[in-house]
């Protein structure tokens, strides 16, 4: 279940080019989700944004609920940080792990310059080529307050995790209605383009408030579906 769950956040994370004018980023975000698997309630993610002096730091914790807290005891601790640049969030760092002695540990370190990727993870390291907006495992949720989404209808990326660069495609719905926990809510929908023998990802965006995620759902090639929604939040700008 930890496997699948680090799973859904790897492919429900996005990046873009920016391609109209920048917002400011606000000063903080703070934001709660529930886990569900297979519409069993199965952990609670909390995560914080700061952004200041043109850094940013984002930090991301899931920590197991009901049944499953009984195995899994330590929190999944994500964190990103960076620089805001006139095209958004940039990150330099990104780590990923349980406790400091996690075998599973991973971590990602952006050479803009040098155009360089550093991936580190299973007691290995791999330089990689590090194409253009590359965003990581948690940036990317935050990453979307900076776009144009809703004059897009498809787009390519590159995201990381620590452990591997992948590029992923989606296209766009605008208007789409779901129901929240804070009501009926037209969203952003964005849908992962993949082959039968690929998991689908799907991210309902809220454009009233700087494209936050509200909704995510991973449906897995064996059947498995993992959903996270947004249950609280407060927006500082």
């Amino acid at each position: 279940m930890t496997r699948a769950i680090t799973l859904f956040a790897a492919l429900l994370a996005l990046s873009l080019p920016c391609t109209a004018a920048t917002p400011v980023a606000p000063q903080s975000i703070s934001a709660s989700y529930e886990v569900l698997w297979n519409g069993m309630r199965v952990a609670v993610m909390n995560e914080t944004f700061e952004a200041k002096d043109g850094a940013y730091r984002i930090v991301s914790e899931s920590r197991a609920v009901g049944m499953l807290a009984l195995f899994v005891r330590e929190p999944l601790r994500l964190e990103s940080s960076g620089q805001v640049t006139a095209s958004g969030l940039q990150p330099l760092h990104f780590e990923g792990k349980r406790s400091n002695n996690d075998p599973r540990r991973a971590r990602a370190d952006f050479d803009w310059p040098g155009g360089k990727l550093t991936l580190t993870r299973d007691g290995s390291t791999d330089h990689l080529k590090l194409p253009p907006a590359t965003q990581d495992l948690v940036s990317t949720m935050y990453q979307f307050m900076f776009m144009d989404l809703a004059n897009r209808e498809r787009f390519e990326l590159a995201m990381t995790n620590g452990r591997y660069l992948k590029q992923h495609w989606y296209i766009i719905r605008s208007g789409v209605e779901i129901d929240t926990a804070f009501g009926k809510m037209k969203t952003l929908h964005l849908v992962k383009q993949h082959r039968p023998d690929e998991s689908g990802a799907e991210i309902w965006l809220a454009p009233q408030h700087r494209q936050l995620p509200v909704r995510m759902v991973v449906l897995d090639d064996d059947g498995t579906r993992i959903e996270q929604n947004l249950t609280k939040f407060e927006l500082k700008p």
